[in-house]
């Protein structure tokens, strides 16, 4: 039994217990720090907390099979530890503390912890600084203020002759936006740890009511970096997002690991984590149930997007539990930047209605490149497998560009998706479909290979559209359904129990 570091910083020290398990571990195991038992835990991802800066821990753990490799770790250096309190906060509920926590953040000298403990601190959005860690202890909870009067505004972008900085967001574009509760603008080096709560305060008479339409402004996110890297949040709990929960953009070096991500199952747009435009993620050990997809990759729509340019790349996905959602893994809609080498295992995907999605359109345009999915179980789950190029959301999406299934003149707005590997995996009781994959006829997928995958459904399936596209007819117990792809390769596929044919290829090479 092999442990191994995945993160530290002044308060935490991650660790993974190795293994080919989904999310959990075959038996509880017990954790020691410093030759005391810290804990017994039943997860493969692991954080010890409330640690000491700049101080040397031994970490090992042991269970039935014996005991693991010692990691001797030191925490990282902090200079000084604010607590709020002594900048006015109160954490009682009620009382504002926004300018309490926006002080302490600003006085703060670099490589200093803010903690926040000890209450419930009613805040407004405040912005980050490089160069801090914010602790947030397991007794200590943010709520977020409901009146949007109190959210400054984020313009889209600020200009001068001969640059543009994009600032604010939404769905894809730059457009005038909320600050989230947490705001990072150009900021390097930042934690946010600790085994606290962030609350979002959403319901359906504030963020979630008319969530469709623009009142002053956008929607804020939970957490909102763009321009930033070399960002840790580790082990916060976040429930009742506005909107997007985590939403990085044009940002590099993110590490989010053992956190959880609660919204409503009804809450709109409330994704998990949503990196657009990013470069070198890790999303290690999170749990998620939330309104919409968990995870969705992005960089951005149409011709902004395309223009930018910026893929996101270099993403990689590991011992997640996706509990509820609309995707479990989602490419896209948003990806006419591109996105390109996504890496994603040992995940356990329960009750979303979609499995590993890839979604986009003509007029996206873009490249998705080198989506590697391995090592996934799926229970119930409605379609487990999805790339579809006729997506139908936004308002365009209707229009018979976008759903027109002749042979269209080649574009920059004609997406392009090869390379995609989804292998070892279960998926248990299945309801609408395994699989449905539908390219462009004018350019077809380009290599898609299927290996060492077994699909079975329950007894009592739902019926539905396998993908979000105009024209289908509803199903349940569907095969895999494939059309309009270039170099198709299958090793061991089991689909059980399925009404009809297991296997239907249209246009396929």
């Amino acid at each position: 039994m092999k442990i191994k570091l995945l993160c530290k910083t002044p308060k935490t020290i991650t660790f993974q217990i190795i293994n080919e398990n989904c999310f959990y571990l075959d038996e509880e195991t017990e954790i020691y720090v410093n030759g005391e038992k810290e804990l017994v835990t039943s997860k493969n991802i692991n954080t010890i907390y409330n640690l000491i800066p700049d101080k040397e821990y031994i970490i090992f753990v042991k269970n039935s099979e014996g005991e693991s490799n010692k990691l001797k770790v030191k925490t990282e250096f902090a200079a000084f530890i604010l607590d709020i309190r002594e900048f006015g906060a109160v954490g009682d509920g009620k009382t504002v503390n926004t300018f309490a926590i926006q002080t302490a953040i600003l006085s703060a000298p670099e490589n200093s912890i803010i903690e926040i403990r000890d209450g419930n601190y009613l805040t407004g959005p405040v912005l980050l600084k490089s160069n801090i860690t914010i602790n947030i202890a397991g007794n200590a909870r943010l709520t977020a203020l409901k009146e949007r009067e109190m959210y400054p505004i984020l313009p889209a972008s600020i200009n001068k002759a001969d640059r543009t900085f994009y600032l604010g967001s939404w769905e894809g574009e730059p457009a005038a936006c909320f600050a989230s509760l947490f705001t990072g603008v150009s900021v390097n080096n930042v934690n946010i740890t600790g085994e606290g709560t962030i609350d979002g305060n959403s319901d359906r008479e504030t963020w979630w009511k008319d969530a469709k339409i623009k009142r002053i402004s956008w929607r804020p996110r939970t957490i909102f970096l763009t321009d930033c890297s070399n960002i840790n949040i580790v082990g916060i709990n976040i429930e009742n997002s506005p909107s997007w929960t985590l939403h990085p953009v044009f940002s590099s070096n993110l590490g989010f690991f053992d956190m959880k991500i609660r919204n409503p199952k009804d809450s709109p747009n409330t994704d998990g984590i949503d990196p657009e435009s990013c470069k070198n993620v890790s999303i290690i050990g999170v749990k998620f149930s939330v309104g919409d997809d968990c995870i969705a990759i992005k960089s951005g729509k149409g011709k902004i997007g395309r223009e930018i340019g910026i893929p996101s790349e270099n993403i990689n996905i590991e011992n997640c539990h996706m509990e509820f959602g609309h995707g479990g893994v989602v490419i896209g809609s948003e990806m006419s930047g591109g996105i390109k080498n996504v890496n994603i295992k040992n995940c356990l995907f329960e009750n979303t209605d979609r499995g590993l999605r890839i979604k986009t359109r003509r007029g996206r345009g873009g490249i998705i490149d080198g989506i590697h999915a391995e090592n996934i179980v799926m229970d119930k789950v409605l379609t487990p497998f999805v790339i579809n190029e006729f997506y139908y959301c936004d308002s365009d999406g209707k229009t018979e560009y976008v759903w027109n299934k002749d042979k269209l003149e080649i574009t920059e707005e004609t997406p392009v998706i090869k390379n995609i590997t989804f292998k070892n995996m279960v998926c248990k009781n299945s309801e609408v479909c395994a699989g449905f994959m539908y390219g462009l006829p004018e350019r077809k997928i380009e290599r898609v290979v299927l290996e060492n995958l077994t699909i079975d459904f329950a007894e009592d399936p739902r019926r539905d559209i396998p993908a979000m596209m105009d024209f289908i007819d509803s199903q349940s117990r569907g095969g895999f359904y494939f059309n309009n792809i270039k170099d198709l390769e299958i090793k061991n596929l089991t689909v059980k129990n399925a009404e009809g044919e297991e296997i239907i290829r249209n246009n396929v090479e």
